[in-house]
């Protein structure tokens, strides 16, 4: 037991390197925010990370990240698809279904759009946000009040859903759910994915991808959980960039 700890605890204190650029994207007179892009050759789309928990995955000068989260894990993994994939960081805790989420808030999703019409300049790709866990409120509220109509993103990808996040049916853009079968988190239960995809008006592109396999870990809300696919990185990852590349 005390070996297991004290492996639990390195892991979250290692920093992961990947082959990536770090921008910082302006906001106002304020901390800008911090991105990792990670490119690939001939891209046909990019997609925006939003992780969970308080939505810092601390990325630090030089590339390497703090987290160990899901989206850290499988960041070389998009390259396989010709997509590309922005780490997105945040300057401050954006709260928990517990501490309260911010991420409703006008000055995240201001952050969110910079982020956005930055990549959109930058590259010329079609642009999808994809948030996991407390970052599927991200992705939703950004559609609910910024996108409805699919003008800035492509469409959005939510995985490890919580409770409380939703879509209006003015969002017409393709939105796809992706959920653990055993995920045993209480705030992100399956149903909160399978809602949100069972919700949508039947003429819109939606789409339920339920995960099997791999091993849980320590906190069943965490990201070395079932909840956060932990070993089932690939497949996370190519279900996700298969309807990505089908929307084409």
């Amino acid at each position: 037991m005390v070996t297991r700890f004290l492996l639990a605890l390195c892991l979250c204190q290692v920093t992961l390197s990947v082959q990536g650029q770090v921008f910082d994207v302006p906001h106002q007179q304020d901390t800008p925010t911090r991105t990792l892009f990670v490119g690939v050759q001939n891209p046909k789309a990019l997609v925006l990370l939003f992780p969970g928990g308080g939505g810092m995955p601390v990325i630090f000068d030089n590339g390497t990240i703090k987290s160990r989260h899901t989206f850290v894990r499988s960041l070389d993994l998009w390259a396989q698809y010709g997509i590309g994939a922005v780490l997105v960081d945040s300057p401050y805790d954006l709260g928990d279904l517990r501490r309260g989420n911010l991420r409703g808030r006008k000055e995240h999703l201001s952050r969110v759009n910079e982020v956005v019409n930055f990549y959109k300049v930058k590259l010329n790709l079609p642009i999808w946000i994809f948030g996991h866990s407390m970052g599927s409120s991200t992705a939703t509220y950004y559609a609910n009040e910024l996108d409805p109509s699919g003008k800035q993103v492509a469409g959005i990808i939510v995985a490890g859903t919580i409770n409380s996040a939703s879509l209006s049916n003015d969002v017409t853009i393709p939105v796809l759910g992706i959920h653990h079968q055993h995920d045993d988190c209480a705030g992100t239960p399956v149903v909160a994915s399978s809602r949100i995809i069972e919700d949508r008006p039947k003429n819109y592109i939606s789409k339920l991808e339920i995960i099997e396999g791999g091993i849980s870990e320590g906190d069943v809300c965490a990201s070395f959980a079932y909840h956060g696919f932990n070993q089932t990185e690939p497949e996370f990852i190519k279900r996700a960039a298969q309807f990505i590349l089908n929307q084409k």
